[in-house]
């Protein structure tokens, strides 16, 4: 989240950066303007009454030794009524901070200067292309197509009898490619890119969630495991959860290590994806269930664009590794999430749909996440503490590259050729034929 006292101090600049995003109501800052003052006024008041009292106690030894009794009466109750106000002036600036921070909790980030302006994916910015689009001699299939008919190895009325709408099964060769893609995305970002690999739960608390700001604004996204009577716990939408909260409410000292710190983790996802009612229900694109890598990265505020920079090459060498076809999009202030303060997209091209879709989407937070996580460092120890800046993106969604293969490396009979980087992760198989008859 923002911090109230930076939004309250700087507000036009807020208000000219938060205007930006054409879904927040920028109203929502007057009623922040005015609890700002209002707790402005309480310190103010509350800083006149501590030197109120300095100086009554500077006067009270004299007064105690040489005053008369109405004189010492007189500084026993001016006494009194200081503790008095100070404590209510105390309690009720505990209260405007509380309401401040509410407040603060659906406020989005403010987009980078970088960011460009619009209000949906339309006016995103093309960076970059790799390679060409795959050509054909024949009309391409989509992967429903080539993995339920095709090939035989795609199942989704079996997943529908099983749990619902949504999710999928897989056989035999597609399901040791969503193995093989995670192994050889986790050993590429640790091996060469120096991230450290975690394994976390796939449950989290709503403290963690809070965290890294998916509640309270996105609980209808999230699948609730109720445990008992006062724990609810969540499956995880992304291991951005859990692996951001491994330094929850901690500072990072020196002795943790030089910033930035990296990690690479695998998990299963689950989204009820409440707010993408009839989207891409087709096949495999939008599912409750899905195999992510994610790289998640902890920074230093001045490194944290670099960082953004690195994190996206990162994700983009899995896909030129793997021969796909794709581009990298700068997000407009209108289509970014509202954590970000800058987001790029990478869409890989799907012949089957004629269309790029999103693959990775890699995000700098700044300390958006920080501050709510309280997570913070100190490049000594006799600095005081500073908010680290948060960043992460897929690195990547597996079962997206799994259907960006079927699609960009299928043949006319449709079975589907295994990129090289793939083929010693699946025992040197290098086409997946179709099935018979």
């Amino acid at each position: 989240m923002l911090d109230f006292r930076q939004v309250g101090e700087q507000l036009d600049q807020y208000r000219r950066a938060l205007g930006r995003r054409p879904a927040f109501n920028v109203g929502v800052l007057d009623r922040v303007q005015s609890l700002y003052a209002e707790r402005s006024q309480a310190l103010t008041a509350l800083q006149n009454l501590q030197a109120d009292k300095n100086r009554l106690n500077d006067a009270m030894k004299g007064i105690m030794k040489s005053g008369t009794e109405a004189e010492k009466t007189e500084a026993r109750a001016r006494g009194k009524q200081i503790s008095e106000e100070t404590k209510t002036l105390e309690e009720r600036a505990r209260v405007i901070e509380s309401e401040l921070e509410a407040l603060m909790l659906d406020i989005p980030n403010a987009p980078h200067d970088s960011v460009p302006d619009g209000k949906d994916a339309d006016a995103n910015a093309v960076v970059r292309t790799h390679g060409e689009k795959p050509r054909f001699d024949f009309e391409p299939k989509d992967h429903v197509d080539l993995g339920v008919d095709r090939l035989g190895l795609m199942d989704f009325e079996r997943a529908a009898k099983i749990t619902g709408t949504r999710f999928v099964v897989e056989y035999g060769a597609l399901a040791q490619m969503e193995r093989a893609l995670t192994s050889f995305m986790l050993d590429l970002h640790t091996r060469e890119h120096g991230y450290t690999e975690v394994s976390v739960p796939y449950l989290v608390n709503r403290t963690a969630l809070t965290g890294t700001a998916q509640l309270p604004k996105f609980e209808a996204d999230l699948f609730k495991v109720p445990y008992n009577e006062t724990t609810d716990y969540f499956l995880v939408p992304t291991a951005e959860v859990p692996v951001t909260n491994l330094y929850n409410d901690t500072i990072l000292t020196p002795e943790d290590g030089a910033l930035p710190h990296t990690y690479a983790c695998y998990t299963a996802c689950f989204r009820s994806e409440a707010g993408a009612a009839g989207k891409d229900t087709r096949g495999m694109i939008r599912q409750h269930q899905f195999n992510k890598v994610e790289l998640v990265r902890f920074a230093e505020p001045e490194h944290s664009f670099d960082e953004l920079e690195k994190l996206v090459s990162h994700a983009e060498e899995v896909l030129k590794r793997l021969g796909l076809h794709y581009r990298v999009m700068l997000l407009c202030a209108g289509d970014m999430s509202a954590n970000a303060v800058k987001c790029y997209d990478i869409e890989v091209w799907l012949p089957g749909q004629d269309a790029y879709r999103e693959i990775s989407s890699c995000s700098n937070f700044g300390d958006f996440q920080s501050r709510r996580a309280k997570i913070r460092y100190k490049r000594d120890k006799a600095e005081k503490p500073r908010l680290v800046h948060t960043l992460n993106g897929s690195g990547l969604a597996v079962g997206r590259t799994l259907v960006a293969i079927l699609e960009q490396y299928q043949d006319a009979d449709g079975g589907v050729r295994v990129p090289k980087a793939l083929q010693p992760y699946m025992g040197g198989l290098d086409r997946i034929a179709p099935k018979r008859g």
